[in-house]
This record gives structure tokens, sequence and C-alpha cells, in this order.
């Protein structure tokens, strides 16, 4: 459940928080993830039950976030997570002496909800919903190699959890050919994404450039 940093070089005031974000996490398991981010060095100082396969250091891309730190509350608003699904986000200021120190982010997945949802108006005969919310982080590389990734997927009609060695490497270069792999931290979040190691990326990456060569 709980991911820690090894340097733990967040700001002190914020790990009376984590506790709280683990007791959400355990209360709406395994549907609710929750993200402790730092504002002093913009990256990920906690996460309980890591849904969005990122990890404590991680980047929070917190420069393209548009916020009022005098708001308590941002959102609701939505997120695609790595492989397609929807979570449905709130964001909490944290403060100290009110200066603002962090975000308390609860990402929730409500794929399943939403097919409920898309039953019952089937069933029903009501309207389909079209929910038009202003994502949080607009220019979060993490939702855009997301969206990249279900959107590959769903074009070649295969599951992220059934790709073999070739389609893989199909996808490494489509994300390479697409500029998602210029992040620094990008290979290794798409190597979480894919379940291998991130020397496996750099290997396909490698016989990739053989091959073009």
């Amino acid at each position: 459940m709980k991911q820690l940093s090894d340097s733990e070089a967040y700001v002190p005031a914020l790990r009376p928080h984590f506790a709280v974000a683990d007791g959400i996490a355990v209360v709406f398991a395994p549907y609710a993830e929750v993200v402790v981010h730092d504002l002093a060095t913009e990256s990920i100082a906690y996460i309980a039950n890591p849904i969005s396969k990122r990890a404590p250091g991680d980047p929070s891309q917190l420069e393209d976030i548009e916020f009022d730190v005098s708001e308590d509350l941002v959102g609701p608003y939505v997120k695609t997570n790595w492989d397609g699904r929807r979570l449905k986000c709130i964001s909490i200021v944290l403060t100290d002496q009110e200066k603002a120190i962090g975000l308390f982010c609860i990402n929730v997945d409500v794929s399943q909800f939403d097919q409920i949802r898309i039953t019952l108006d089937g069933f029903l005969g009501a309207k389909p919903r079209t929910d038009d919310v202003q994502a949080l982080f607009v220019h979060d590389w993490h939702e855009r190699i997301n969206e990249f990734i279900a959107h590959w997927c769903s074009e070649n009609d295969v599951r992220i959890a059934d790709i073999d060695r070739p389609a893989r490497r199909k996808l490494i270069l489509a994300l390479k050919e697409s500029g998602a792999l210029e992040q620094r931290r990008a290979p290794a979040y798409i190597a979480r994404i894919l379940s291998v190691s991130r020397a496996t990326i750099y290997n396909e990456l490698a016989a990739i450039k053989q091959e073009q060569s």
C-alpha cells in the first residue's frame, strides 16, 4: 500500500498527511489512489495505492497547474489513467502557517461506474452524458502518455496486459516517434505501465535504433 521515497526529501510538515492518505486509500480500496505532492520540490512526496503507476520522487508537473492557493479545494476534475480508465479527482491545498506547501489529491477509478451508467442510460433511454471537465494537470506528460497508450491499444485491438514482445516494440516505437520519451522519467514510467524493467525499455530502444540504421 505505502510507498515512500528513499531520501524522504519532502517538507516535514507534509508527513502527518501520509497516514490520512493511507486511511482513505484503505477505506475506498481498490478504487482510490491518494497522492501527496510537495510544492517545494514539485514532486510526489507520498502515494497510497498507486493505481496510476507513479512513485515518490516522480515530478508532479506543478508548473502547469492552474489553481489559486487561497482556495482550499480544487475540482472535481477528470484524468485518464495509464490503462485508459477514467479517474475522478479532487485536490486539497495543504498549508503550514498559511503558506501553501502541498497538494493532497484523491483519484478515484470510476470506470466501472461509467459502465453501469452506460447500461442504465441504454436501458432507460436516457441521453448519454458528455461531461467536459477541464483537467487540473493540463500539460501533464503522464496524462499524455496514458491517453496515447490507451488510443494505441484501442487501434491495435489489444489490452496492455496481453502485449507480447513484438507488440511492445511497436508501441515503444510509436511512443518514441510521438516524442513521449523525451521526458527524463518517461522510460521508467512506461516500464511500470508495461510491467517490465527500465533496462527492457532501453534495450528495445537500442534494438529499434539498430534496425533503423
